[in-house]
């Protein structure tokens, strides 16, 4: 390496890491938003974070950066691709190269308008008024259409949304994907729904203090791995995961006193997010190889932490006897399956987080469908909340009674989060073949699990996922941990063999 190309190198190093701690600020800064901060500062906190989003786009698409990465390229820096070095090069290139195309402005109005629509979502949701949202709703599709068409994309505007979450993927990759796995799912769900067998949900239904859910749901996520030293667990309108930066990740999740599976089962999704925040590697805090390699692949680690672990009859064979301790008198005299067959209840909901496991997918289609629809011109804002509960009719044979059931359950339209939701169903095929990959080379993960040691599996996670940091993009990461690319076969594998015996099929 020439003292030119190493002085190029330390001077880029040194710039990114500015801007990676000015995000872990507007991380902080987002969480206080959606946990503690009153309601009345959002016009100001919209303000702060505007200004930060300049700040950081300015940094980014400072001519030098692009100067560097000139002297870099080339080199034997960059000659092995997978080093560390050579990784900051890739991903900085293509930040620069997509940054550069968006003006200064539009990002700040962008990001003021997401601060202040998440606050008017809060507020529609509690009174069920699409109406209320509307006019934020239209604002911020106008800022996303204005943001693809500046970054440009090669065939139809979403390509831009997606890429920001599934860095590479293409919505006809995508649309691709989910035919195949849409027409199994369908036909699996219509199976289960017409089986005679059906579960005791009022089983989950009865009073579970809220107090007591919280203490339970962290006992939990403190013993499948989940650092409270470097981490905690807080309550928000919408669950979410912030990893701010090395030894600071907080998770939140929302209670229902009447209602188990909610949080508890939030907390482990929202535990698998903070677990692979928590295992990036420090050592290179401010590059991407500290970062996670796309949503879809943080979503494994949630998914799979939430389901294949938490609704699994391993996992309860170690945790009820401690729920019947915890939860007295809503579990007295509960039979083991029949509370195992509760948690694992499918069948047609309205709430996209409290969905069952085999039915997901299929929320997540609608609003990839919706998506799409959106931003090729073919609905209108103002029909939104219609074309929803009529697309939602079709999908799952139940109509939502109001606005709050339909189109305004979900925070991600509010932050601007277009393209966002696909990431969640490409999580559950990575996840399957990720964990399908553990057992092969673990063997026993179900006695593990059973005996309350859930070490092994979050230690081969960090090895072959949380550690590579950006080193691949999410399909090669697949390839090289699994062996075989992304496919729909494992999932649908894992949910056949897991709610068969269930209900009978």
């Amino acid at each position: 390496m020439t003292k030119g190309t190493e002085a190029a190198l330390a001077a880029l190093k040194e710039h990114i890491k500015e801007i990676y701690l000015l995000g872990s600020i507007s991380g902080i800064l987002g969480w206080d938003e959606r946990t503690y901060m009153p309601r009345q500062g959002a016009a100001h906190r919209a303000n702060q974070l505007a200004y930060l989003s300049g700040m950081i786009h300015e940094k980014l698409t400072d001519p030098r950066v692009g100067d560097w990465l000139s002297q870099i390229e080339g080199t034997d820096v960059v000659a092995d691709p997978l080093t560390p070095d050579a990784v900051t090069v890739r991903e900085l290139r293509r930040a620069y190269d997509k940054q550069t195309k968006v003006p200064k402005e539009l990002v700040e109005k962008i990001t003021y308008a997401e601060t202040i629509g998440q606050g008017i979502w809060v507020e529609a949701r509690k009174e069920s008024d699409f109406g209320k949202f509307l006019p934020q709703l239209e604002k911020m599709i106008d800022l996303k259409g204005q943001y693809a068409e500046a970054v440009g994309y090669d065939d139809v505007p979403y390509d831009a949304l997606l890429d920001d979450y599934e860095p590479g993927v293409s919505t006809k990759e995508v649309a691709a994907v989910f035919a195949r796995f849409r027409k199994e799912l369908v036909e699996l769900v219509k199976k289960i729904t017409s089986s005679k067998k059906k579960p005791d949900v009022s089983i989950i239904e009865r009073d579970y203090p809220v107090d007591r859910q919280h203490i339970f749901g962290q006992a939990a996520a403190t013993a499948i791995g989940f650092d409270l030293s470097a981490g905690r667990l807080d309550i928000t309108d919408h669950p979410f995961c912030s990893g701010t930066g090395p030894g600071d990740c907080r998770i939140t999740t929302r209670y229902n006193p009447n209602h188990f599976g909610q949080a508890f089962f939030g907390i482990l999704h929202e535990a698998g997010h903070g677990m692979y925040e928590q295992g990036l590697p420090t050592e290179h805090f401010g590059t991407p190889m500290c970062d996670s390699v796309s949503l879809g692949i943080h979503e494994s680690q949630s998914r799979m932490w939430e389901n294949m672990v938490g609704r699994s009859r391993p996992f309860w064979e170690c945790f009820f006897p401690r729920a019947q301790q915890v939860f007295h008198t809503a579990l007295a005299g509960v039979d083991f399956d029949d509370f195992y067959f509760a948690i694992n209840d499918v069948r047609p909901s309205f709430i996209r987080v409290e969905a069952d496991e085999v039915s997901y997918g299929l929320h997540i289609m609608l609003r990839f469908e919706i998506e799409q629809e959106i931003f090729d011109g073919k609905i209108k804002p103002s029909e939104l909340n219609a074309v929803w509960n009529d697309k939602f009719t079709s999908y799952f044979g139940i109509t939502p009674r109001n606005d709050a059931e339909g189109c305004l359950q979900d925070i991600h339209w509010s932050a601007g989060l277009f393209g966002y939701f696909p990431t969640y169903a490409l999580g559950n095929l990575y996840a399957a073949q990720f964990f399908a990959k553990a057992k092969e080379d673990i063997g026993d993960l179900d006695e593990q699990f059973a005996a309350g040691r859930f070490d092994e599996l979050l230690s081969w996670l960090r090895k072959h996922i949380h550690s590579q940091g950006q080193r691949y993009r999410a399909n090669k990461l697949v390839e090289v941990v699994t062996g075989k690319p992304l496919g729909h076969e494992l999932f649908m594998t894992y949910l056949k063999d897991k709610f068969s015996p269930l209900y009978g099929l």
